[in-house]
């Protein structure tokens, strides 16, 4: 987008363009395209026939009454759809509500077009921003309604960012990181009714792009006429209603009443709004929002299908088992690993689905993060010295990680930003992979840890054994990252190095890491493209808690240095670049900025990476069109969300 496009950007209709590239799955012919809608008709209906009865009834307002005067308007992927129709899905446990939110979800200021190449309207119908990156103003839909029938406007987005983002008794370490610079968070003015300022007292480079992610929905997730009655600023009487349902507080009451999935009262803005939330039975069932605000281009009000089910298991084979006997209509989470690739092609006629292309955004399949910042002193002083973390680099033999653990596909790789990626350095991506035991030996030995005990094990200067652990989530986002690191410890113990797999709790696992307690961990490398190496560089610098390598040099960034640990020069200006980078309303300029941070975290080498991600896929039953037959991959893109589902249907 260029910068005269960002200050200009207004709209009313959403074109949703779908990648052609095909997929070509364990070289199976796929027996048709994702997106083939089998024939269906147009019709004359311009709401469900539910709604349509229910206003004869006389129990729900005119589709005039119920549209805003500029629906957005949604080009379908293949052709417009059929009404009615259950998308059937599955969740991995009650935790699993980031599938609930990229699925029906994703609804913002602004949004991603389904390509990933740029920001369009969404919830606003315009926006522009200044010059300096100061001011942003918003300009709302008119006639535009919460579920249960009641306005949204500005006053909403005030109630958002200043009494609940705002507020320190709920946030008391202030907004959300994109409401807020290094002098304060965004001083948020409704203009009137149908228009919002959002002025920063420094530039906010990143803040549109902020909006369209998934963090974005948090701002338009909140009505003010329904919550505010658990707040203390407009009812005083807000701590006696929290004793009276069971909270020790407004604070804590007002948190649970929030809650998106946990409750079927919550107004939304979203395709669906909640009918059986979470907790409540082992589904979770999403119906249709009857004031939903978007259009097909025939004028037909959206979403086409009526409802979605999610099965809440506690396993994921219960979900492959499902997905193969046919009972999941479109799924890309917990199943589209590459182990399972022959189960579904094997099952595709008897299940009636096919496959689509997941396009890859992470650039590793797994990082190992040695923690630089540990307590232990003379594990920190080992961990924090490069040519040990170059010499464990070499150790481990990519190729055999491939063949025997990652199903033959991959590439080695560093935790370095993708081909596909304007940031793509060739020299970082590919440094450091050459298995060469005799180059591990002879970087520890000149690192000063020569000596060795009778097993072979290298010692510490204190004389303790080199020995840590390195701790992997369960159930891990990537199934094979115990089987993977049982190899690297194999790896690692030829040169010397003790090293033990440890995995456990997923929930653990980040108790853990937030406390600065593990030896080292093992995650996904997110950061790939071209966006999400802008928003979430973790692996590049210490940005984040996700920033496993140094969690207390991220939260001294993320602090502004009031706590955490104070880190080395070189990754201190680093983050100085990066606050710049936020600061700058250029494009370009913020990437002149990233280039200058990744060059920097190709010197540091913070972290070993080994494979990078290859092509994905997910399952789409015949019955379910519109589906595109291709979409990128990212938490920060949200998917499938920015492929717009209120237009997948359901017919045959």
């Amino acid at each position: 987008m260029s910068r005269r496009d960002l200050l200009r950007t207004t709209g009313s209709a959403l074109l949703v363009t779908a990648s052609l590239s095909g997929c070509d799955l364990l070289a199976t012919d796929p027996k048709g395209s994702a997106g083939d809608s089998r024939g269906s008709a147009r019709t004359k209906d311009k709401e469900a026939p539910g709604l349509a009865a229910q206003v004869t009834a006389g129990k729900l307002p005119s589709l005039a009454e119920r549209l805003p005067v500029n629906p957005l308007v949604v080009e379908p992927v293949d052709r417009v759809g059929v009404y009615g129709g259950t998308w059937r899905s599955a969740l991995l446990g009650p935790a699993d509500t980031p599938w609930l939110g990229r699925t029906v979800g994703y609804e913002c200021l602004l949004r991603w077009d389904t390509a990933w190449t740029t920001l369009v309207p969404n919830i606003a119908e315009g926006y522009e921003a200044s010059a300096d990156g100061r001011t942003y103003e918003f300009t709302l839909r008119e006639g535009m309604r919460w579920s249960d029938g009641e306005p949204f406007g500005a006053d909403d987005l005030v109630f958002a960012c200043t009494d609940v983002f705002g507020d320190e008794s709920l946030y008391p370490a202030g907004p959300p990181f994109y409401l807020t610079t290094a002098k304060g968070p965004a001083r948020v003015a409704k203009v009137d009714d149908l228009t919002v300022t959002f002025e920063f007292a420094d530039p906010s480079g990143l803040f549109l792009n902020n909006l369209a992610t998934g963090g974005g929905a948090g701002l338009t997730g909140l009505p003010r006429h329904h919550l505010e009655k658990f707040h203390r600023k407009y009812n005083p009487d807000a701590e006696t209603l929290a004793k009276d349902e069971g909270f020790p507080d407004w604070v804590e009451l007002l948190t649970a009443k929030s809650n998106a999935w946990a409750n079927n009262d919550l107004p939304t803005l979203c395709a669906w709004r909640v009918t059986t939330p979470v907790g409540e039975s082992n589904r979770v069932v999403v119906e249709r929002n009857p004031y939903y605000w978007k259009t097909d281009p025939d004028g037909r009000q959206l979403p086409y299908l009526d409802s979605v089910v999610y099965d809440v298991v506690q396993n994921d084979q219960v979900i492959l088992l499902k997905a193969g006997n046919g009972e999941l209509d479109m799924q890309a989470r917990h199943i589209n690993v590459l182990t399972n690739k022959p189960v579904l092609a094997g099952n595709r006629e008897k299940g009636h689905f096919d496959f689509f292309t997941i396009e890859p955004c992470f650039e590793n399949q797994m990082v190992i993060a040695l923690n630089l910042t540990h307590d232990d002193p003379e594990l920190r002083r080992l961990f924090q010295n490069r040519d040990v973390r170059v010499a464990l680099s070499h150790a481990i033999d990519r190729q055999e990680l491939i063949t025997s653990v990652f199903q033959r596909q991959g590439l080695p790789w560093q935790a370095a930003p993708r081909r596909e990626s304007p940031f793509y350095d060739e020299a970082f991506a590919t440094q450091y992979l050459e298995y060469d035991e005799s180059e591990a030996d002879e970087l520890l030995d000149e690192a000063g840890y020569r000596r060795r005990d009778a097993q072979g094990f290298r010692l510490l200067p204190g004389g303790r054994r080199i020995s840590f652990d390195v701790e992997v989530a369960s159930p891990a986002l990537v199934p094979y990252w115990t089987d993977a690191m049982q190899l690297v410890r194999n790896y690692w113990a030829k040169v010397g190095v003790e090293m033990r797999v440890k995995a456990e709790d997923r929930a653990l696992f980040y108790e853990r890491k937030e406390a600065n307690k593990p030896h080292a961990t093992v995650w996904t490398g997110a950061g790939g493209r071209e966006f999400d190496v802008m928003l979430d560089p973790r692996w590049y610098f210490p940005f984040s808690v996700e920033s496993n390598f140094a969690i207390p040099w991220a939260t001294w960034f993320t602090s502004n240095g009031e706590s955490g640990l104070r880190p080395p020069a070189t990754t201190r200006r680093q983050m100085e670049l990066y606050r710049e980078l936020r600061q700058t309303p250029d494009e370009g300029g913020r990437a002149e900025l990233m280039r200058q941070i990744l060059t920097m975290a190709r010197e540091k080498f913070y972290v070993i990476g080994t494979i990078l991600e290859e092509e994905g896929y997910g399952i789409v039953s015949d019955r379910m069109h519109n589906v595109p037959k291709s979409m990128p991959e990212s938490h920060l893109y949200n998917t499938p969300g920015p492929t717009n589902p209120e237009q997948y249907y359901i017919e045959g």
